[in-house]
C-alpha cells in the first residue's frame, strides 16, 4: 500500500511540473463575421484613444518582476448605434509597434465588448506597453470605453488592477 501512495505521489508531482511555454502565446481578435466591406467612413466622426497596458510590473527591486496576462476590453457604451474600430495597434515600452489586432474595420453592435488578450508568457510589451486605437461613430456622445485588466496569480499571492484609455486629439 505504501508504494502505490509513493507511486501516486511522484506520478503527480511528475505531472504538475511546468513545461516550457511559446512566449509568442497571443489570443486574436475572431475577425470572422466582423470584416466590413465598407471602406468610406467619412460620413462618420473619426476618434484615436490610447491605453495604457502592462505586460509585467517591477516589485522590490527593477530586476525582480511579476508578469501579467492582459484583457483588453473594447467597449460600444452606446444602446442604440454601431461603432466601428478602424485599427488596433499594441506598442512595446520603447514605442515601436510590435503588433496589428485589428487591420481590417470591424463593427461593434450596441452593448457589444470585444477583447484582445495577452498570455502572460508574452512578455513583448513590457511594463510601458500601450494601444493606440482608431475607432470612428455615428454619434460623438458615445465613444467607444477601451479598458484594460492586468492579472498574476503565484501560489497564494493575487495581483490584478485596471487601467482605462483616454482619447487623444492629433
Amino acid at each position: 500500500m505504501k508504494n502505490i501512495i509513493k507511486i501516486v505521489f511522484i506520478l503527480l508531482l511528475f505531472l504538475s511540473c511546468k513545461t516550457e511555454v511559446d512566449h509568442k502565446i497571443v489570443k486574436s481578435i475572431d475577425l470572422d463575421g466582423r470584416k466590413l466591406e465598407i471602406s468610406n467612413f467619412d460620413d462618420l466622426i473619426h476618434g484615436k484613444s490610447y491605453l495604457s497596458v502592462y505586460s509585467h510590473i517591477y516589485h522590490r527591486y527593477e530586476d525582480k518582476a511579476f508578469d501579467l496576462t492582459i484583457t483588453v476590453s473594447i467597449r460600444n457604451i452606446s444602446a442604440t448605434d454601431s461603432i466601428y474600430i478602424l485599427k488596433a495597434d499594441y506598442f512595446n515600452t520603447d514605442g515601436v509597434n510590435i503588433r496589428q489586432y485589428i487591420q481590417d474595420p470591424i463593427c461593434l453592435k450596441p452593448l457589444e465588448t470585444v477583447e484582445i488578450v495577452i498570455a502572460e508568457e508574452d512578455e513583448e510589451g513590457g511594463s510601458g506597453a500601450n494601444f493606440v486605437f482608431d475607432w470612428a461613430v455615428k454619434n460623438e456622445k458615445n465613444p467607444p470605453l477601451f479598458e484594460a485588466v492586468m492579472i498574476s496569480t503565484n501560489g497564494q499571492q493575487g495581483l490584478s488592477f485596471t487601467t482605462r484609455g483616454v482619447q487623444v486629439f492629433e
